[in-house]
Parts: C-alpha cells; structure tokens; sequence
C-alpha cells in the first residue's frame, strides 16, 4: 500500500470538497438602490409625503369650516386623495421590499449551498485521516523508499489536519451568517406584511367614502336644501353601530359602544390597539358557535356535560392543570362550579376556557392579580365584559401586540390561539381572520367617533 499516494489523495479530495470557489447567487440590487434611480425614487417618496402632508392642512380648514354638502364632498375627496397617496407610499415600499426579500433568499440558498459542499468535502476528509491515524508512523516509515518521501508524506498529513480545522470554523462561521440572514429575511417580511395590510385598510377607507360620496351625489334638491336631515341620517347609522350588540362568548352581548369604551381602555393600559383586541374576542365569539359550552361536572377527572344538549363530555378540563384554579376562581366570584359555563373541547385536548376572552383557569391565575391592581383591588372576573377585555389586551401585549405593528399583531393573534407565532396552516388562519375582523372594526370605531 502506498500510504504517499493515499495521504495525497485525501488532499485532492480536500482542495476538491473544500477549497473550490462556491460563489453565492445574488439577486439584482433593488432600482431604488441604483446610482441613477435613488434621486428619483428619493424625490417621489418626498413628493407624496409632501402632498399627504398638504392635503391634512387643507382637511384641518375643511373641518372649521360650517356644516354644508360642498364641505363635506370636499372633505371626502380630501381623505380619498390621502389615501390614495399612502397607498402610493406603501406600494413603493412593498416594490422595494419584494427585491430584498428575494435578494435575501438566494444569499441564504447560496450559503446552505456552499455549508452542504464543505460538510461533504469534510465528511470524507476526515475518513480518510482516520484511515492514515489507524496507520502507525513506524509502518509508514518502512513503507516509503527513502526518508524524504517520508517527511513528506508527513507534512501532508499534518497541512490536511490543519484544513480541516480551518474547514471547521469556515462551516460555523457561515451557519452564523445564514441565522443573520434569516433573521433579516424574517424583518423584511413582516415589514411587506405591514405594507400591504395598509394598503388593504386604506383601500377599505376609500370604498367607505366612495359610497359616501356617491350618497351625497345623489341627494335631491329637496335634500340638498335641508342637509341638517342627511346629517342627521349619518348620526342615525353611528347611534344604530353603536346600540348594534357586540357578541361575548360565555357571557352574552354587550352594546358595541360599551365593547369599544372597555376596548379602549384596556388598550391604554396595555398598549394594544382596541380594534384589534375586539377583533380577538369576536374571533373566538365565533369559534364558540362552533365548538359550544359545556359544564364541568366531575373534580377528579375534568368530564361534564355539554349545556346544549346534556351529553356527557370528556376532557372538558384538565384535572391537574386546572380543576383546582377553576374552584377557587368560582369560590372567591361566589359561583356554582358545576354550573359555570367555559369551553368544550375540541376534537382533542382539553377544553375549559372561561369567558369571553377563553382563558383557562391556569392561566387566567397569572393575571388575576394584575387585573384586579386596575381595578382598584376588586377580584378578577373572567366572565365580567371589562376584565376579559382588559385580560385579553394584557397576554396580547405580553405577546407583542404592543409592538403597533400589523405583523406583530398578527403574530400574537397566532400565539393566542395556538402557543406560537404565524408559520403554518393550522394557526395562520386564525391570525389572517383576526386581521381582517380588525379594519372592519376600526371603521366602525372611525364612525361612531
């Protein structure tokens, strides 16, 4: 065996594996980015901030000035035309934005590339050393034709031991540069989600004052005349929107100004927009029509029955997580356990979340003391309307709802349902939902005020 020729081969293998080039794609640098298109696209993003910026001093005269048809077709073509221009703005954002995610994908699938070239060319580097180790330095030594090539032969194996080392620390250097790509991969696509759900609400806005514009359009001269009765109509919608019942899940509705008032206020203390905490709580409203109340009936095992029909339920709560909680929440609200409402389960797992807000009693413990210090030291009731309110704005903070962002919010409404972030089909839906329920809601919240 000629061990001179193995140890060479091993750095053929070596420099072959290893050292190769691996050039990593790059996607086109984004136009704006160009020498030659950054003033441009510099000066038209100035140009409509300049422009939106206009038209809300021209809307803050519109609104000084007295009540009229010609005012208010002003003012809604005024709000049209900001919208409009945002949409402008954060189109010009998502443009950019899809060239930095793609530019950011193809340096990811180069790196992974270039870490899954190095581990083969490592993998087999290091069999073969492992063969040449098992070989002692006498036998080595016997099987060259002179000392030289002996010499050699050992140089070689000790430049290869070296590589790989070197190989070693190439490989984790760039598996931290593909978890940095990544996480800038990650930013850029929360700020493109962020872009496009303003371009949904804003296109939302302008249907809204479309229809109203086209109202006003088509009043008669009669109507025209008396405009005082037009406002009074649009008063009339915002008191129907307002006495409209805002449905709780376990506890009944409550008038939609009441929701928006305890929405609001749990929003200030936790820093959560109240539409958005509306919409959490009308999503699992909605998830209870289908999944139903149930009561617990049995302490040791967590079964009970279902309140629709009386069917006997398993797994309505789990006994050792939360049995004992429910029992000292009821006792201290001074309830019936075993007539107290909270959630069946679903096909699998446990059910027995409480209120409108669908905490289980475990969980609603880790707030209870919070809720009540807001309150000003009265127990916490998880089927009382303000303090589901203001449990849910809480653990949606703590989610990172407070972050003010549309990307953060939908990935603590994600986590509220399922324990962690958007990612996959089985939670998505539930954060795509609760996003789409909030413009609604905040249009009826921008009404009503």
């Amino acid at each position: 065996m000629n061990f001179r020729l193995s140890i060479f081969t091993i750095a053929i293998i070596f420099l072959t594996y290893i050292l190769s080039p691996v050039s990593i794609l790059k996607a086109q640098t984004p136009d704006c980015n160009l020498p030659e298109n950054r003033n441009f696209c510099l000066a038209e993003l100035e140009k409509t901030e300049k422009e939106i910026s206009d038209l809300n001093k021209q809307l803050t005269g519109l609104k000084n000035e007295g009540s009229s048809i010609a005012r208010d077709k002003k003012i809604l073509e005024n709000q049209a035309a900001t919208a409009k221009l945002k949409i402008k703005s954060y189109e010009f954002s998502i443009a950019k934005l899809g060239k930095d995610i793609k530019s950011k994908e193809n340096a990811i699938v180069g790196l992974q590339e270039r870490i899954n070239k190095n581990k083969m060319g490592l993998n087999e580097v290091i069999r073969k050393a492992y063969e040449v180790d098992s070989i002692s330095t006498a036998e080595i030594f016997l099987s060259n034709d002179n000392i030289s090539d002996f010499f050699r032969d050992i140089d070689a194996y000790v430049f290869i031991n070296a590589k790989i080392r070197e190989s070693i620390s190439l490989i984790n250097k760039d598996k931290i540069e593909e978890e940095g790509e990544k996480k800038q991969l990650d930013g850029k696509r929360s700020s493109e989600y962020d872009a496009k759900y303003a371009v949904e609400s804003e296109k939302k806005k302008i249907e809204t004052i479309n229809a109203e514009k086209t109202r006003l359009l088509n009043l008669n001269k009669k109507e025209q005349t008396s405009y005082s009765s037009v406002i009074g109509e649009r008063q009339a919608k915002a008191t129907k929107i307002r006495n409209a019942l805002f449905a709780l899940r376990d506890s009944g509705s409550i008038k939609f100004e009441d929701a928006v008032r305890f929405a609001k206020s749990a929003g200030n203390l936790a820093g959560v927009r109240p539409a958005f905490i509306l919409a959490i709580l009308q999503q699992e409203s909605n998830l209870g029509s289908n999944v139903g109340s149930c009561y617990v009936t049995n302490q040791e095992t967590g079964a009970g029955v279902k309140i629709s029909s009386g069917a006997a339920v398993n797994n309505v709560m789990k006994p050792s997580r939360d049995v004992q909680p429910f029992l000292v929440i009821t006792k201290a609200l001074g309830k019936e356990w075993t007539t107290t409402r909270v959630s069946c389960p679903f096909t699998t797992g446990y059910g027995g979340a409480m209120g409108p807000a669908q905490f289980i009693p475990s969980t609603w413990q880790l707030f209870a003391a919070r809720i009540s210090a807001a309150k000003g030291g009265a127990v916490a009731n998880p089927w009382a309307a303000a303090d589901a309110f203001m449990a849910s704005s809480l653990y949606l903070a703590d989610l990172g709802a407070d972050n003010g962002t549309a990307s953060a919010e939908r990935n603590a409404a994600c986590r509220y349902y399922s324990g962690r972030a958007c990612g996959s089909a089985d939670n998505t839906f539930y954060g795509d939902q609760v996003m789409k329920r909030a413009i609604k809601l905040q249009a009826d919240i921008d009404l009503i005020q």
